[in-house]
């Protein structure tokens, strides 16, 4: 059983979905962010840099007690090297998958993340802020879209870790201001299972099995809209970068 300690943000959307493609058992335990509860010992014990997601395995493969992870690259790559999956064995095939989780790491999210912040939540409006990160944000798609028209659907070749990782950030584009035209195709139905946690954490943590599991909430009025997606990683051409 995995414990997932989870929000409803982009970097809890990658674990969520990986964990519903692997089909593994794993538990949503939430963590509101805004109550601060990232802050709490007991989150701080699992999760050093007090943020979200944070998985604990209780079943690792050296035998031992439970095994806890932070930072969403190091769970990806370490529920793939647990299951065998979502990561090439070879040498290029691994590199390559992980360069690209990396270059979402330490741009792709962070950017938008930042462009998110001033364009849409900060109570002042800095215009050389807003236009930084938004200068950065659409260097950063072009390089995505340089990638897929390269490999395709998928960012390193085959589906990979580099996917699930990217997918979820691009879900903010209307809401940021970019407009991509997008070609869907290799509907992965873990998309759309990983983002139903959202509503489903508000009823108390949910346990999953397969990636064709899909748990509905008893009340539709238990949270926002379920998260429906037809593919993942899918096509993305970047036609405009319009407001």
């Amino acid at each position: 059983m995995i414990d997932l300690h989870y929000a409803p943000t982009p970097n809890g959307w990658k674990i969520s979905i990986m964990l519903e493609e692997l089909g593994i058992p794993y538990k949503v335990i939430p963590v509101n962010i805004r109550a601060g509860d990232q802050f709490r010992a007991e989150f701080l014990e699992i999760s050093p840099n007090n943020r979200i997601p944070a998985i604990v395995d209780h079943a690792p493969a050296d035998g031992g007690g439970p095994l806890s992870v932070f930072e969403t690259g190091a769970i990806l790559i370490y529920l793939a090297e647990k299951t065998g999956r979502f990561l090439p064995k070879d040498l290029r095939g691994r590199s390559r998958v992980i360069q690209w989780v990396m270059w979402q790491m330490g741009g792709l999210g962070p950017m938008l993340g930042q462009h998110g912040h001033f364009a849409l939540y900060a109570p002042e409006k800095i215009p050389y802020a807003i236009e930084r990160y938004r200068d950065e944000a659409a260097r950063l798609y072009r390089v995505l879209d340089t990638q897929l028209g390269k490999t395709g659907s998928f960012v390193a070749g085959d589906y990979s870790i580099a996917d699930i990782a990217c997918f979820p950030w691009t879900m903010t584009h209307k809401a940021q201001g970019f407009t991509l035209a997008l070609v869907r195709r290799n509907a992965r139905p873990a998309a759309g299972a990983g983002g139903a946690c959202d509503r489903q954490i508000r009823q108390g943590a949910v346990r999953r099995g397969s990636a064709q599991e899909h748990v509905r909430p008893e009340s539709e009025g238990a949270g926002g809209e379920e998260m429906t997606v037809s593919s993942l990683m899918v096509r993305r051409r970047l036609r405009r970068l319009e407001p």
